[in-house]
């Protein structure tokens, strides 16, 4: 399915439908719920050129990516789950925290099977120009949250820890504030952690008192993903009181994208704020993509699958777009090298096996009483989520995108 790969509202606005298509055919694509709040946050913008918040938000929502993507955990839940002992959370995998799985035991093998999320739900309501109540009001609300913001009293608040030679450069930034948080007082740094992580008094107390319990250990040892969202606060407002951060107030919602770098490979984004700020904080093998650069190299693939002849494309991507090009000449395929198995190119090379209709029925047949069971009498999960023999992604697919078909004209659209 591609490099794990996670974007910004920025990067779906500039693309178009053929080149939104490319992007679900060659990543598995991380969806944040920040992504998600955004895009509904434009249901209460006035929309210039006279369309209509509705048609704005449907319009995002049919260029989301609906193959290859999995909404992640909200941070907050993670970092909840982290502190308190009940989950542990790895963050140099790149890969997406998901929930929601549901587990099976049957003839001697494990499974986990995944429903469409509400997410996916609610993109596929979107794009119907469908919207819940609920929804409306949840849009409300965040804008509103953000008027809150008060950068003047947060300059002054973090100029504290600037001394007497202020940091020159976001570089800098990022190095004071690693300083303070690693710092040899470990407790006040993880008390200041747990206030700007927005952890309630008493769940702070009780957070404190089981560090204590450990061994007052150092805080990416304790809790790593907390430690690393800690990480992206603390830079965030230090970077204010230094002016290298604009108080332009949707700095902080474009910085908390930062929260989830560690379950992706590539990252991109068409915002400054990202480009200057997303490769401090990424890991030495993760990727970051200006959203122009993506977008041209998307638009490169588009031309060069349209100049195949109308017989091939007629049979669907997956006849002739399972993986992209050999060329190194296409960025696409230059990251497929970096983050994929050195072996992802042989099963172009390999030759088409003829079909085997009674094995694919039996397949088809076992993969359905899976989700039978797991809908009826799930199992318990195992001691390691990674330890299941399949897993099964049921979800909503367009048929086609933009001018591409998807899948050959054999495959009919199911009408429920």
């Amino acid at each position: 399915m591609g490099p794990i790969l996670i974007f910004d509202k920025s990067l779906l606005q500039s693309l178009n439908p053929d080149e939104a298509l490319w992007l679900d055919q060659f990543f598995l694509v991380n969806i944040t719920p920040l992504f998600f709040i955004e895009t509904l946050a434009d249901l209460e913008k006035e929309v210039r050129r006279g369309r209509t918040p509705e048609q704005v938000v449907g319009s995002l929502a049919a260029k989301t990516p609906d193959l290859h993507s999995r909404p992640n955990v909200h941070h907050a839940a993670l970092i909840a789950g982290e502190l308190s002992g009940v989950a542990s959370i790895e963050i140099g995998t790149g890969r997406p925290i998901v929930s929601g799985g549901k587990y099976t035991e049957l003839g001697g093998k494990s499974g986990v099977f995944f429903e469409p999320a509400p997410e996916e739900d609610a993109f596929r309501r979107w794009q119907r120009g469908e919207f819940l109540d609920l929804e409306r009001q949840r849009a409300k609300r965040w804008r509103a949250g953000l008027s809150l913001i008060s950068p003047e009293r947060q300059r002054e608040i973090f100029s504290q820890w600037l001394g007497e030679h202020p940091p020159k450069t976001l570089s800098d930034v990022k190095v004071l504030a690693d300083r303070v948080i690693d710092g040899p007082d470990r407790e006040s740094s993880l008390g200041l952690g747990l206030q700007l992580v927005g952890l309630l008094p008493e769940a702070q107390v009780r957070v404190i008192d089981r560090w204590r319990a450990t061994g007052r250990p150092a805080l990416a040892r304790f809790a790593p993903y907390f430690r690393h969202v800690y990480g992206v606060e603390l830079f965030f407002y230090l970077g204010l009181a230094t002016r290298l951060i604009s108080d332009r107030r949707t700095n902080k919602v474009d910085i908390a994208y930062l929260y989830y770098l560690p379950f992706c490979m590539v990252f991109t984004s068409s915002d400054k704020l990202h480009a200057d700020t997303a490769p401090l904080f990424a890991r030495p093998n993760q990727s970051f993509i200006a959203g122009p650069d993506l977008k041209a190299a998307l638009a490169a693939l588009d031309r060069h699958y349209d100049a195949l002849p109308s017989a091939v494309k007629l049979r669907g991507l997956y006849h002739f777009a399972s993986q992209p090009p050999d060329q190194t000449s296409f960025l696409v395929t230059r990251l497929w090298d970096i983050h994929m198995s050195p072996t992802w190119r042989d099963a172009s090379r390999r030759p088409d096996q003829p079909r085997d209709e009674k094995r694919e029925a039996a397949i088809v047949d076992y993969l359905r009483h899976e989700v039978e069971a797991a809908r009826s009498e799930p199992a318990a999960p195992p001691r390691d989520s990674d330890d299941v023999d399949s897993v099964i992604i049921t979800r909503h697919v367009a048929m086609r995108r933009g001018k591409w078909n998807r899948f050959p004209p054999e495959v009919k659209p199911d009408s429920g």
